[in-house]
């Protein structure tokens, strides 16, 4: 059984066990957090009714915060020597599925 879930703008497909990484979330380690549930995959059984979902909840533990990988920014103009560098470090939460619960 997997579903796909909305996190921050984006959507994963999550089972039980699996960790995942979502822009950072104001949790700390250890907390528990419910994910908006999109689709249900259980068997051959595929269930994208929002009225049904309403009842299934994904629960997940914050493992920890993670950083992604280091972007560099260079912005340049031609003739004006304007040079400028930047950087950027996403933040991410790893989420830790404990349990896909549909409710029947």
């Amino acid at each position: 059984m997997y579903a796909i879930v909305r996190s921050g703008g984006r959507q994963h497909k999550v089972a039980v066990g699996d960790v995942i990484e979502v822009d950072r979330l104001q949790a700390q380690a250890g907390d528990s957090v419910e994910l908006k549930t999109l689709l249900v995959v259980d068997g051959d059984s595929v269930t994208s009714d929002p009225w049904v979902l309403d009842g299934v909840t994904v629960r997940a533990e914050v493992v920890g915060e993670t950083k992604g990988d280091k972007i560099d920014i260079l912005k340049y103009k031609n003739k004006t020597g304007y040079r400028k560098r930047l950087g950027h470090r996403q933040k991410y939460t790893a989420l830790k599925v404990t349990g896909i619960e549909t409710g029947k």
